[in-house]
């Protein structure tokens, strides 16, 4: 069985070989995300800090660096808190007649816990979206060229 050596070339990094043009799988690459894993391999650690995304994979050596997932996962954040919180506050209010400030009491802890639990896994899951759909230069750079090249062209 032949195979064409062009397609099949291969990045090395840290001993191990991973192919050049891998497919990015979405739904695989947002669960490795959720999970704070790289959308690439799925082993190396997704973030060194809370929020705050490593540079590099030290598995396989993607790079982060240029990963622009600022604004969406805080919003994404507040639709699924507020959807929980909402849903539970009136479930709770039809069972049990309770005054404003046992709501609060109860509330706005389950807020506060669930924004600050579902902040790294979000943005893991749209940082792996990226990586997918080669966003923000995850991409080929002859790609991202060419799409400059069109945009310029367009704006002119």
């Amino acid at each position: 069985m032949e195979t064409n050596e062009a397609s099949q070339s291969t990045l090395h990094f840290g001993g191990q070989e991973a192919p050049a043009d891998r497919e990015r799988p979405v739904g695989r690459s947002i669960k490795r995300g959720l999970l704070n894993r790289c959308p690439a391999c799925g082993t190396g650690r997704l973030f060194r800090a809370y929020v705050k995304c490593v540079d590099h994979c030290a598995v396989c050596g993607e790079d982060f660096t240029h990963q622009r997932a600022d604004d969406l996962p805080p919003y994404l954040v507040i639709t699924i808190v507020g959807h929980i919180v909402v849903g539970g506050y009136m479930a709770t209010d039809l069972v049990w007649p309770l005054t404003t400030w046992q709501h609060l009491a109860i509330w706005v802890p389950i807020t506060l816990v669930l924004a600050l639990l579902l902040l790294q896994p979000v943005k893991g899951g749209v940082i792996g979206l990226q990586w997918a759909v080669k966003m923000h230069g995850f991409g080929d750079e002859a790609e991202e060229a060419d799409e400059e090249t069109a945009y310029s062209d367009r704006a002119a």
